[in-house]
């Protein structure tokens, strides 16, 4: 929005003409979710305490977060805020790489707000907290999957083919299905990434900070992908491929990283607040449709390494606490549990980690990830 009242105006005054640079609105994008982040924050808050919509702890969690079943939560409202109208004021709104993500940001972040919401109520009811009906979350992520991936195949964004994808070190290969009915595997692959990477975040947050941290840390790596692989100089240099019009991603990153630091302000370890689904399924949504549209799915797993792990951690301890279940009995199958807990990041609180040690550790083990990711660029 601000860029068509500026760029009329350097006719005027030469001054303006640094909103042109995808570098300048970057950085005024993530200076603005942070302020609206401070600004909004008290407001969310206060207003989540006084509906006393409070946090529902989940089952199978350590007794340790009892405590926290008075802390409010749908904090997520404060993220959206906070990266909406910083995305808005500073991209090119006729750039549909920027709105693809946003527009998938607000429905996977719609989605978290209904589960938050049902389960507000369901609580306050006194019936038991399940939220939204799994089955129809799942419909719900799917379906933003569907119309993405359909989308960016029979829209192509850029030069490259809809339906087609990289690999992280092969700068110059280009993944493309045979034939063109193959393209509805990529539509289903699409749907994969994007439900799992909604999933995978929602699961990581459990502990003060742990999430928005991460979610920053990748945000930050995603923005220099999205400006390198959107400039014709540093895409030939790096030899990888140029997508045209994408740097305007990075601008949405910057106002998802600012948002993100802006929200640990109130998240930080004893948290004010919590993101709730509202958070973390908007998150996890705008970094997985990110991926999809710099061509970049499977570097989600050296960006989201910690991510991945989580999400891991919980599905081996599923399978083999049934698998144990079913050959030798439920007594044997949880006194010899793969993990103490899952996701992993209580397995290390119940072997004595500090909250706070445990979310610094993560954060380190996602900003080395982030520096391996990185190498991709010149590493072939």
């Amino acid at each position: 929005m601000l860029y068509y009242l500026l760029i009329p105006l350097t006719k005027y005054v030469s001054a303006f003409r640094i909103v042109r640079y995808i570098s300048f609105r970057a950085a005024a994008a993530a200076v603005t979710a942070l302020l609206v982040a401070f600004i909004v924050g008290p407001v969310i808050v206060r207003a989540l305490r006084r509906l006393q919509m409070h946090q529902v702890v989940r089952e199978g969690t350590p007794d340790s977060h009892k405590a926290k079943s008075q802390t409010p939560t749908m904090g997520g409202l404060i993220i959206l805020a906070a990266t909406i109208i910083p995305t808005l004021l500073w991209v090119r709104l006729d750039n549909r790489y920027a709105l693809c993500a946003l527009l998938v940001m607000i429905w996977m972040g719609g989605i978290g707000f209904l589960d938050d919401y049902l389960k507000f109520r369901q609580k306050r009811e006194g019936k038991k907290n399940e939220g939204l009906v799994e089955r129809y979350k799942l419909a719900g992520q799917v379906t933003a999957g569907l119309a993405l991936g359909i989308y960016v195949w029979q829209f192509p964004l850029s030069t490259l083919p809809g339906a087609s994808t990289t690999l992280p070190f092969y700068k110059w290969m280009l993944i493309v299905p045979a034939t063109a009915w193959l393209g509805w595997l990529y539509v289903g692959f699409v749907t994969f990434i994007l439900t799992g990477t909604s999933n995978a975040v929602n699961l990581t947050d459990g502990l003060d900070g742990l999430a928005a941290g991460l979610c920053a840390i990748a945000a930050a790596t995603f923005a220099v992908f999205a400006y390198v692989m959107g400039r014709v100089d540093t895409s030939t240099y790096l030899n990888i491929f140029y997508l045209r019009n994408a740097g305007e991603l990075t601008i949405f990153c910057s106002a998802i990283f600012g948002a993100c630091v802006g929200f640990l302000w109130y998240n930080a370890h004893p948290a004010d607040v919590f993101m709730g689904d509202t958070g973390s399924l908007a998150l996890g949504g705008a970094l997985g449709a990110v991926a999809i549209l710099l061509k970049s799915e499977f570097l989600l797993l050296l960006v989201g390494g910690v991510f991945v792990a989580e999400t891991a951690s919980v599905i081996l301890q599923r399978s083999v606490f049934k698998y144990r279940k079913r050959r030798h009995g439920e007594e044997y199958a949880k006194a010899n549990r793969v993990f103490r807990r899952a996701p992993l990041h209580h397995h290390f609180e119940l072997k004595g980690w500090y909250e706070v040690q445990v979310v610094t550790r993560f954060w380190i083990l996602g900003i080395l990830c982030a520096f391996f990711a990185l190498t991709t660029l010149k590493l072939r």
